[in-house]
């Protein structure tokens, strides 16, 4: 079963070398039967260099590769791609018409959309470009938060290392769940990991938003997570009506003042969970949610998993043994 892997110029090496790495382990366990092969390919065939700066050696160029493949996967480059050639482009298209399956990792997204085989379809993308991915291709139904999309035959994953949740999910459906596990297990990976993208960003992304008269009202909110943070109060404390600012938190954020807020009070309980040892109602009441029961369904909404496994997987190794008691409080009082 060929696998085709198509690299730009300063790829993830992370994403060649996981989507490589995952396949590798499945033909180790397989005793018999359809084994990967997997050729790297890039525009020219000659060496090139990652991202990061280690040089790597493709296995053909669009010239003298294997004219059909079963997969075809695009890698993304860091940042937004540029537009590829019309070579690149043609011979994408027809890697595609042949193939059982294709799709990209991360921004290889622009590269897909770029050849018109997105058009119409599903798709992801890093979450830091997905909204440009939706603005430049208004004709894709872009997913930002998904790790993993598919959409008939295409296939998107998020940024970097969902390139190895993209490999899983093929072996899965190639040979079955069992071996996807074993694979893994050996790279010590979670075979589907819980939530979203979201849960993986170091900060809320509309707080990276261009300055504007809201500013003051944002750092109120991230400075004040237990007060009085309804619509009314954030009115009075901005010097505005409630509607012209709901109207400001619509045009420079895209969400209202009621879901922002809530977005900065998981983003503090987040830090705390990765951050300390202090136990959950303590957080949910740091954090400014009026019980354990609020801040674990405000969790699930936003990141897709509780506060207790969220902590369990991403508790940073010096913060000590935390006391982790989710029961229900109410923390009004």
């Amino acid at each position: 079963m060929l696998i085709t892997i198509f690299a730009p110029g300063k790829v993830h090496l992370l994403e060649i070398a996981g989507i490589r790495d995952a396949f590798f382990e499945a033909n180790c366990k397989m005793a018999a039967g359809d084994r990967y092969r997997v050729q790297l390919v890039t525009e020219q065939g000659v060496a090139a260099e990652s991202a990061s700066g280690v040089k790597y050696l493709p296995d053909a160029s669009i010239g003298d590769a294997a004219p059909h493949c079963d997969t075809l996967i695009i890698v993304g480059p860091y940042g937004v791609p540029a537009r590829p050639s019309a070579a690149v482009t043609q011979w994408l298209r027809e890697q595609a018409k042949t193939a059982r399956r294709y799709g990209s990792t991360c921004t290889g997204a622009f590269l897909l959309a770029h050849t018109g085989m997105l058009a119409g379809r599903s798709a992801t993308t890093h979450w830091e470009y997905a909204d440009r991915l939706a603005a430049d291709f208004p004709d894709i139904r872009v997913e930002p938060d998904r790790i993993f999309v598919r959409d008939g035959p295409v296939f998107c994953s998020a940024g970097v290392t969902a390139a190895i949740d993209l490999a899983f999910a093929l072996i899965e459906e190639d040979h079955g769940r069992a071996l996807a596990l074993w694979v893994a297990r050996r790279l010590v990976v979670f075979l589907k990991r819980p939530g979203g993208q979201s849960q993986f960003s170091a900060a809320l992304t509309a707080q990276t938003a261009a300055t504007s008269p809201i500013d003051r009202i944002r750092l109120h909110i991230l400075e004040n997570p237990r007060a009085d943070l309804s619509l009314r109060a954030l009115a009075d404390a901005a010097g505005v009506s409630p509607r012209h600012l709901s109207r400001l938190f619509r045009a420079e954020l895209g969400i209202n003042p009621a879901a922002y807020v809530e977005l900065t009070r998981v983003d503090i309980a987040r830090h705390l969970l990765e951050n300390s040892t202090a136990p959950i109602k303590a957080i949910a009441f740091a954090a400014g949610f009026g019980s354990t029961t609020t801040l674990r369904r405000a969790f699930l909404r936003r990141i897709g998993v509780a506060p207790l496994p969220y902590r369990l997987r991403f508790q940073t190794a010096g913060s000590g043994k935390a006391i982790d008691d989710e029961s229900a409080a109410d923390l009004s009082r």
